[in-house]
């Protein structure tokens, strides 16, 4: 019993759960429980505008700010999501509203694509056309704490984070920004001005017609990312009554400081910034 605990419980979402746990019960009841305690602690992407009908989480699709790269069902190697850090007006969205659509598809990806889950995820941060007003809004800390949350709660496997197109003027000073990553997802993460880098991690043939490739345009993928978020209209309108409450935790907290990047209440650990 977890009264503190208000949860998902489909079979789609359990299986999920128990698969990444190796069939344990108890350990796929622990993650679970820190899927929902850290979605918590970062209210500024897990909140009451995660609906398939918000303006604002369409108007983000419909730039094509992230696409979901779209692999032939016989790849097993691992899903791709590209974000275009430079593709949308900062003073109309923060990095936080981007994060917040990135973590619906998340979930979608979650429950739905096993490459995720066996192979793995890559996320590709394509920086071409940023500014120094684009760097300074993209949050770091944000960045690195929706970066750990994804480590630790979702049942999926994180591959790497790589940033590409990085401005050389900029590339040197952006490098930085790693010393925002706690150790072991610092080492899934790779920065580079290459226009060519984006080839390394993804295979030509899967990218849009912009990026060089042949699946389609980038409007055929946002509306297909938007066709399939319609469909889990009724799952994110579910999930607004989902969550942790810790005030009704009657055992300790799961968030054991030797193991978590977050604190014991949840709060996000400080890193030294090299």
């Amino acid at each position: 019993s977890s009264p503190h605990l208000c949860a998902v419980s489909t079979d789609q979402s359990c299986s999920v759960f128990l698969g990444e746990s190796k069939f344990s019960l108890e350990r796929a009841k622990q993650k679970i429980d820190r899927f929902y305690s850290l979605q918590a602690v970062i209210p500024e992407v897990f909140n009451d505008q995660r609906l398939v009908d918000n303006e604002q989480v369409l108007e983000i699709i419909r730039l094509g700010v992230i696409l979901r790269i779209p692999l032939d069902k016989e790849d097993t190697g691992p899903a791709v999501t590209i974000i275009r850090a430079g593709s949308y007006d900062i003073n109309k969205f923060k990095f936080q509203d981007i994060i917040r659509v990135g973590s619906m598809f998340g979930e979608i990806m979650m429950l739905e694509d096993d490459n995720a889950s066996v192979s793995g995820y890559l996320e590709i941060m394509d920086m071409s056309g940023v500014t120094g007003a684009n760097l300074f809004a993209l949050q770091p800390q944000l960045l690195s704490k929706f970066s750990a949350y994804a480590d630790e709660a979702m049942p999926t496997r994180q591959k790497g984070i790589h940033f590409i197109n990085v401005p050389k003027a900029f590339e040197t000073g952006f490098k930085s920004l790693l010393g925002w990553f706690p150790g072991k997802i610092k080492e899934r993460v790779s920065v580079s001005s290459d226009p060519e880098a984006i080839f390394e991690r993804v295979p030509k043939h899967y990218l849009p017609e912009e990026y060089g490739g042949s699946k389609g345009t980038m409007k055929d993928i946002t509306a297909q990312m938007e066709a399939k978020l319609s469909s889990y209209r009724s799952y994110f309108e579910d999930c607004q009554h989902f969550g942790a409450n810790d005030k009704l935790r009657e055992e300790a907290s799961l968030l054991n400081p030797d193991e978590s990047h977050f604190g014991l209440d949840g709060s996000f650990r400080q890193f030294v910034i090299d």
